[in-house]
């Protein structure tokens, strides 16, 4: 059997193909570094899967959060709330347009997008959740969560 974080690299990989099967050349579903880092907000976060233009790629230091298309997060079965809720705050204030969450401790996960502002600062206005075995879209690409492994 393999450890959980084997099984949380399996997902990612996974789904980056797929992703990028999907989407147009020109763009990537990036899964190294570097960061994407807001000085002004003092917020750097390292999504598990960046959509991103290559162009957009170029340069030194960290990506511009602003820049990515989306950002992807394979939840951790240690610190599930990392992406639940801390991420979950930061990507709308780093103006992350759509942030999807997988989560497999339960076969599940969530799309958000649309960033609106509350009195608590920016948040996502709309949540699509799924379960694992339906299609799940993500920006304008669909992909299958079916064979994505499972935390036993």
């Amino acid at each position: 059997m393999r450890a959980p974080a084997g099984l949380h690299e399996l997902t990612a990989l996974r789904l980056r193909k797929r992703l990028e099967k999907a989407m147009p050349e020109e763009l990537a579903a990036h899964t190294g570094t570097p960061d994407v880092e807001d000085v002004p907000q003092g917020i750097m976060r390292h999504p598990d899967i960046m959509v991103i233009a290559e162009a957009d790629m170029e340069g030194q230091g960290s990506f511009d959060p602003r820049a990515l298309i989306a950002a992807v997060e394979v939840v951790s079965q240690s610190n599930p709330d990392n992406d639940w809720v801390s991420k979950l705050r930061d990507y709308p204030l780093l103006g992350v347009p759509v942030y999807a969450i997988f989560d497999p401790r339960t076969g599940t996960g969530a799309v958000l997008s649309e960033i609106h502002a509350t009195p608590d600062g920016p948040r996502y206005a709309i949540r699509k959740d799924f379960v694992y075995g339906e299609d799940v879209t993500i920006g304008e690409w669909t992909i299958s969560t079916d064979g994505l492994p499972l935390y036993a």
